[in-house]
């Protein structure tokens, strides 16, 4: 599940400071194994790879299964979890993706 959020997390978050603007790139990552997982804390890690005219941008999509945000600021409704809480390119400036990404 992906909520919109606030400018810290969910869609508008990763949407604006990241430049991830399609579900395509959140379900390509999601759809496929955990690549990490903190049971602890209950948070997970999805890795892809874009690739675009011979460039290839490794980008990671973070999941909070739990009912509230690790720092507790945030909570979804009883008997749902918060969800992908940011998405993100790796190696990239300010680890925003490339436009192509969203094309």
């Amino acid at each position: 599940m992906t909520r919109y959020g606030d400018s810290a997390v969910g869609w508008n978050h990763f949407s604006h400071r990241h430049n991830i603007k399609k579900c395509s790139i959140i379900n390509a990552a999601v759809s496929d194994k955990v690549d990490r997982h903190n049971k602890k804390t209950k948070e997970m890690e999805y890795w892809g790879h874009a690739l675009h005219e011979g460039k290839n941008v490794q980008f990671v999509v973070k999941v909070q299964y739990s009912r509230s945000t690790r720092d507790e600021q945030r909570s979804a409704p009883y008997g749902e979890t918060i969800g992908v809480v940011t998405a993100y390119c790796k190696n990239q400036p300010k680890n925003r993706c490339p436009n192509w990404m969203n094309g």
